[in-house]
């Protein structure tokens, strides 16, 4: 067993994940995870960040660490098609996960109304033909497509692992269950009791920071 080998033993013995999970399918949430660490202030060995410093996501770390345990990973992505800076993100994803496992669609666009007197700074709101103030939040909701190449892939792995807090995968948990297969979790904060309960373990981000995230330097607005 060589220094990398002994490594990989080591994080899977601390997340434990044991033998017992077979074969490992993973998927990934991106969406979801790219907000794990947004309103953290400290690095993984709890240092501080400057006031211009953030923690983001480390797409090769990301896929290194999701390697350790996996058989196979697939990560979904929602992009802007009218944005080059989002283009070129998928572009790097594919390079990192390979083509085949970067599932993309376009994002959308919901417009939130604000309530009359409701303060917002100006730079985050839009006014309508009616003279209604509003600002769009983008969403991207892959769980239907994950759902669905999870049973697609089914008879190809012992263990689902999906990297959310999103508890619509409850039900798609406990059907993987009663068809025999273990559940992990990989959740960022707070997650209901019912989707807690949907998995035979639970990884919280927190405790793989070191393994998924970076510090970069925040742009000036």
């Amino acid at each position: 067993m060589d220094f990398q080998d002994l490594k990989n033993k080591f994080i899977k013995d601390e997340l434990q994940i044991t033998e017992d999970y077979g074969k490992i399918f993973t998927f990934i949430d991106f969406s979801n995870v790219n907000k794990w660490f947004q309103n953290d202030n400290q690095d993984w060995d709890n240092k501080l960040l400057a006031p211009d410093e953030r923690l983001s996501i480390d797409l090769e770390k990301l896929k290194s660490f999701a390697d350790i345990f996996s058989e196979r990973v697939r990560i979904y992505y929602g992009e802007n098609p009218k944005s080059q800076k989002s283009l070129s993100f998928t572009y790097v994803m594919r390079k990192v996960f390979g083509k085949r496992d970067v599932m993309t669609k376009d994002i959308q666009k919901i417009k939130h109304y604000f309530e009359t007197g409701e303060h917002v700074p100006d730079k985050y709101v839009e006014t309508d033909s009616d003279g209604k103030r509003f600002t769009e939040i983008r969403k991207s909701n892959f769980d239907v497509e994950i759902s669905v190449d999870a049973l697609k892939m089914l008879e190809h792995y012992n263990t689902f692992c999906i990297f959310s807090g999103d508890a619509d995968f409850v039900y798609l948990n406990n059907y993987l269950k009663r068809k025999g297969k273990k559940v992990i979790i990989v959740k960022g904060g707070y997650i209901l009791t019912k989707f807690r309960e949907s998995a035979d373990l639970i990884i919280n981000a927190q405790n793989i920071k070191k393994h998924i995230a970076k510090v970069e330097k925040q742009k000036p607005d």
